[in-house]
This record gives structure tokens, C-alpha cells and sequence, in this order.
């Protein structure tokens, strides 16, 4: 299984997930349908089968009616989004294995940043994409979710194998970055996951995937020992 990264809009990361075997592809997460467009216009062989859905924001599903149309590809999406998630075709739920072709994706629900937020974990290849549930270094804003509801859901995702890669919504890792370090100064894992950071933005290269392993060591919010401790790193975070 081959993973392509591809920026959209400002920020945002979209993925598309090719078995080299068949050339199937999907793509979680279409901000915008024209870069991922470009994209399979300059490998013709893939054809786009399935779009996955992580939630309902717009910068996540903006290139969904546009690309179903083109490619007559199916919509994937949980299924307490359905009236949320344009062009929905196929309604998951939490805890559910998806399984077509030769792509296989255990459904956690993970709410927190919206209600009906969800990750899909690819556990035969150990790569999750968690949206904008967990980022590297940081975790969702909470938009529709409580403190509680977050905290459950990273405990989640923190419980999968160490070496799982994480694939998350936005490069938003240089920023998160400051936080942690300024809530954590004497980490020294951190310190040179900061250095590797920089490096690679200098040479224009995304920061993903990073993986759980990391994020235990450096993101302050999954070394949240409780709910109230966890919740003031949230607010303060909010305000930095």
C-alpha cells in the first residue's frame, strides 16, 4: 500500500491510499478536488474508487461532489454524519471493519472535535488517519465535543501498536510544536523532534506521518495523566 501526501487549500493534508497491485486508490479527507485531480491526471493508471471521510468540516469534504461525479467513486462516512457528509454512499460505524477490494480499515469513532468524528485505521499496514482528532504534537480544537469525549478518544487511539503511523488533517506541527516545548522544556525527545521539524519544512517537505511511539514521548496531550489535567492544557492552548 502506497500513501501519497497531497496539500490542499492553506494547510491541509489529503491522502490518497494506492494498492500498487491493483491501482485502486482512495483518498481520505478531499479538501479541494482539484490537486488530487492533477494527481491521478499524471498517473492514469490509478483510478479513484472510494473517498473516505474522517467528518464533516469543508475543508475535509469540499472535493467530494466533484470527484464523485468525475470518478463515480463511492463516499464513505460514519453513519451519525449522514445528513452532514455530502454525497454519502456508505454509512460506517464505530468499531466496524470497512473492507473492499484490497483495502481493510477498522472504524474508531473518536469525537471530540465534531460529534461524529471518525479514524480509520489500516491495522494490516499500522497506519491511522486521524483527521483533526490527533495531530502531531496536538490534538482538535473542541467545536462540537466535550473535554471528556477528547480525552477518550486519544486514550483510543494511545492503546494501538507503538510503530503505527499517524496521518492526521493539517500541518499545523511547527506550531504545536511551541506549545510543547513550553509545557514540557526539558524533553529532550522533543527537542529533537523540533530539530527533524524544521528541517523538513525547510525543504518543503510535510511533517506526517509521524508516528504513536513520538507523539507518546513529545504530545503533551496524550501524556495527560487525567481528564482535568488534560482540559487545562486544552484551555491554554486555546489562548497561546
Amino acid at each position: 500500500m502506497k500513501i501519497k501526501i497531497i496539500k490542499c487549500l492553506q494547510d491541509n493534508f489529503s491522502y490518497l491510499i494506492i494498492d500498487e497491485k491493483s491501482q485502486l486508490a482512495c483518498v481520505i479527507d478531499p479538501s479541494e478536488p482539484d490537486p488530487i485531480i492533477d494527481f491521478l491526471n499524471h498517473n492514469t493508471k490509478i483510478t479513484l474508487k472510494y473517498i473516505l471521510n474522517t467528518h464533516h468540516h469543508y475543508d475535509h469534504v469540499g472535493g467530494n461532489h466533484k470527484l464523485k461525479k468525475k470518478y463515480n467513486c463511492k463516499i464513505i462516512g460514519f453513519k451519525g454524519d449522514k445528513d452532514r457528509i455530502p454525497e454519502i454512499d456508505i454509512l460506517v460505524d464505530d468499531n466496524q471493519i470497512w473492507k473492499k477490494d484490497s483495502f481493510e480499515a477498522k472504524i474508531y469513532h473518536i469525537p471530540g472535535h465534531t460529534t461524529g468524528h471518525i479514524a480509520f485505521h489500516f491495522y494490516n499496514e499500522k497506519k491511522i488517519f486521524t483527521g483533526d482528532t490527533l495531530f502531531s504534537l496536538g490534538c482538535g480544537r473542541l467545536f462540537e465535543g466535550t473535554y471528556e469525549q477528547m480525552f477518550n478518544s486519544l486514550k483510543k487511539i494511545k492503546q494501538l501498536p507503538k510503530d503505527t503511523e499517524i496521518y492526521c488533517g493539517h500541518e499545523y506541527t511547527l506550531q504545536n510544536s511551541k506549545f510543547c516545548i513550553a509545557n514540557d522544556p526539558e524533553n529532550l525527545k522533543l527537542k529533537e523532534k523540533i530539530t527533524i521539524i524544521k528541517n523538513n519544512l525547510r525543504k518543503n517537505l510535510p511533517t506526517v506521518p509521524t508516528t504513536l511511539q513520538d507523539e507518546l514521548e513529545c504530545n503533551i496531550f496524550l501524556k495527560a495523566k487525567d481528564l482535568k489535567s488534560f482540559s487545562k492544557l486544552r484551555d491554554l492552548k486555546d489562548n497561546f
